[in-house]
């Protein structure tokens, strides 16, 4: 077992771990949800509520994760063949693997959208009179164009997970994450200095406990939850490219510490220009594709600023999208033998086909739902993974991690054969007690609000 894995690719250094696993982290949610949601549920109250289920619930589902790959050194289905050898448990690895294949098919065609907007917000610039929610119904209503993009999307994934570990997810991960920290910068400043941005300066950070709410406790939960990549296998074959001397604790703190930061710097980039301008925030597609472009539009060198988001959201889709091909991508590798370019470009065109349904949702296959659930084909992909597979997968890696490989040596795993720490035995403790209980509650909520409200 301590022989597994002696002659896999290993990050190079930490750093590049670290930014890898943080730009799985940070995705499209992190761009537009995460400061949408801290709006809506009290500003800065809600933060200190999202903090707190972090500490409770995705750090330490990071860390559990992390460890599990690193003690591995396997594809999330070899991880639990070789921990719990002749049991079923090989099925929740599974489970992660489809589930990171299933996730990436819808989450190309939104990421598509991203790029295509690259140059659509120029276009947006130069028409002052554009009805940017018509623009958007048009874009995704057309059969080939998303098509084309989400493909394209699609292509340039391949092409990083095939070059490898070092050469393609560590050196971009280490060239785009600083790339979107500097865009976002730029973007607060421009959104911050516009006459009038205190209005959403106020709007996003003040606190506000009298919208504090069992929901809201609820949707901080659901966003440590969904926002840090667990539960879909990526931390788990990330942690897999660990060195066994590599440091785990600490190494999730600054995932989970990066994703937090680029979600709040987001919130800084977008509500001030909003409010300064005269729009109203919205939620989910709605702000990034049809209020923002009308926000530029209206702004100073607004085609420059609009330019520079879309391109952040695009690099902040690619390194979850990264991260979720790499699953599959190590599962082929580990389990079936393939090479590494057969296994990404086979993967990829799979991706692509499995989510052209979620695309066609707007024009082809506009109307057709699955009996019970009445939402469109993208949203039945997105239902799909965050009520049910999601959740599920997290819950099982937890209890496996707390029953069945045990609580003792995965405290000497995190604590690398040392005398486990009071931080080490708390965690043990939050595994086995705390983390399935508030995973069972997220996938209950998740279940009653589509089927019984």
């Amino acid at each position: 077992m301590d022989n597994s894995g002696k002659n896999r690719e290993h990050w190079q250094s930490r750093a590049g771990f670290i930014l890898a696993a943080a730009g799985s982290a940070i995705g499209l949610g992190n761009i537009w949800r995460f400061p949408y949601m801290t709006g809506e549920h009290g500003g800065a109250a809600f933060i200190l509520i999202y903090l707190i289920a972090v500490l409770l619930l995705g750090y330490p589902l990071l860390v559990n994760e992390m460890a599990l790959g690193r003690k591995a050194q396997s594809d999330p289905v070899g991880i639990f063949k070789r921990l719990a050898p002749q049991s079923p448990w090989w099925l929740t690895g599974a489970l992660a693997v489809f589930t990171g294949f299933f996730i990436l098919s819808y989450y190309a065609v939104v990421a598509g959208w991203s790029f295509a907007y690259i140059y659509k917000v120029v276009l947006a610039a130069a028409s002052p009179g554009m009805d940017h929610a018509l623009a958007f119904r048009e874009h995704i209503s057309s059969v080939v164009e998303p098509i084309v993009w989400q493909g394209l999307f699609v292509v340039l994934t391949v092409a990083i997970i095939a070059a490898g570990v070092v050469n393609g997810i560590q050196r971009w991960s280490t060239i785009l994450m600083p790339v979107l920290f500097v865009l976002l910068l730029v973007l607060i400043v421009r959104s911050i200095t516009l006459p009038g941005a205190g209005e959403g300066l106020v709007y996003y950070l003040k606190p506000d406990f009298g919208k504090v709410t069992g929901r809201t406790v609820l949707a901080a939960l659901s966003q440590a939850f969904f926002s840090l990549s667990i539960g879909m296998g990526a931390i788990l074959t990330y942690g897999s490219y660990l060195r066994k001397k590599d440091e785990i604790t600490g190494s999730a703190a600054w995932v989970a510490g990066l994703d937090t930061g680029i979600a709040l710097l987001a919130g800084l980039a977008l509500f001030p220009a909003i409010f300064a301008l005269g729009f109203e925030p919205g939620a989910g597609p709605g702000l990034a594709f049809i209020t923002l472009p009308a926000v530029f539009a209206k702004m100073p060198l607004g085609g420059f600023f609009g330019v520079l988001f879309f391109f952040l959201l695009g690099i902040a889709a690619l390194t979850s999208a990264i991260s979720l091909l790499e699953v599959v991508t190590a599962w082929l590798i580990d389990e079936k033998g393939w090479s590494r370019r057969r296994a990404a470009v086979c993967m990829g065109i799979a991706v692509f086909i499995v989510g052209i349904p979620a695309s066609l949702g707007y024009s082809l296959l506009k109307g057709f739902s699955f009996p019970g659930l009445g939402m469109d084909m993208l949203d039945t992909y997105d239902w799909i993974s965050n009520s049910i597979f999601l959740p599920l997968g997290g819950i099982l890696t937890a209890v496996f991690t707390g029953y069945v490989w045990g609580g003792t040596r995965a405290a000497r795993e995190v604590g690398r054969g040392r005398k486990a720490s009071s931080i080490v035995k708390i965690w043990v403790w939050l595994i086995r007690y705390v983390v399935p209980v508030l995973i069972i509650v997220i996938m209950a909520v998740g279940i009653y609000d589509t089927f019984v409200r």
